[in-house]
């Protein structure tokens, strides 16, 4: 605003106060508007239903989208190398024989079945957190690899145990011996 302006109203400032709307301004107001008066909008249940349907089956698309692109994302092993497939499923079933012939330790020793076990879980975390990346790595390859070196690991370890219960009990049985022929 200009500076004549503001004096102006600064100076005339009474004069203006003196102007108020009377008292039924608002019922005349109200008058001329027409009778329509806007009404509060609801909702219908049925409409709330249909709205409800609506974001259900959405969702369910959306939901079935990314499932059918999580089965897009697993990788043929034989695709990248056969060789390496191969490799990978004699390995995974030679755990998987290790790995039942361990578990009939656990009723005669439960804490070294326990520390053997703990130990091949974290080498299999590994291997799934490897698989996982299979899909997005640049040089699926190089994965590849490291997932059958993994496997060749835990086949080392769980011969190793093997060996360790085997020769436990070979010492068992020689002392019980000693035992019966004292």
């Amino acid at each position: 605003m200009s500076k004549r302006l503001e004096d102006f109203i600064i100076n005339n400032r009474e004069e203006f106060d003196d102007l108020e709307p009377s008292a039924n301004l608002w019922s005349k107001i109200d008058k001329k508007i027409p009778a329509q008066k806007l009404a509060a909008k609801t909702f219908s249940f049925a409409f709330v239903l249909r709205v409800a349907a609506s974001v259900i089956l959405i969702m369910g698309v959306c939901f079935g989208a990314y499932l059918y692109n999580q089965k897009k994302q697993t990788i043929s092993l034989a695709a990248i190398n056969p060789e390496y497939a191969k490799q990978q499923v004699h390995y995974a079933s030679m755990i998987a024989s290790q790995r039942s012939e361990l578990k009939t330790i656990a009723k005669s020793d439960p804490q070294l079945y326990k520390e053997f076990t703990a130990e091949i879980a974290k080498m299999d975390s590994i291997y799934k957190k490897l698989n996982k990346d299979l899909a997005t790595s640049p040089n699926q390859e190089a994965v590849l690899r490291a997932m059958i070196r993994n496997l060749q690991v835990q086949t080392e370890v769980l011969n190793q145990q093997l060996n360790v219960i085997e020769q436990f009990n070979e010492f068992k049985n020689q002392q019980k011996n000693e035992v019966k022929n004292i």
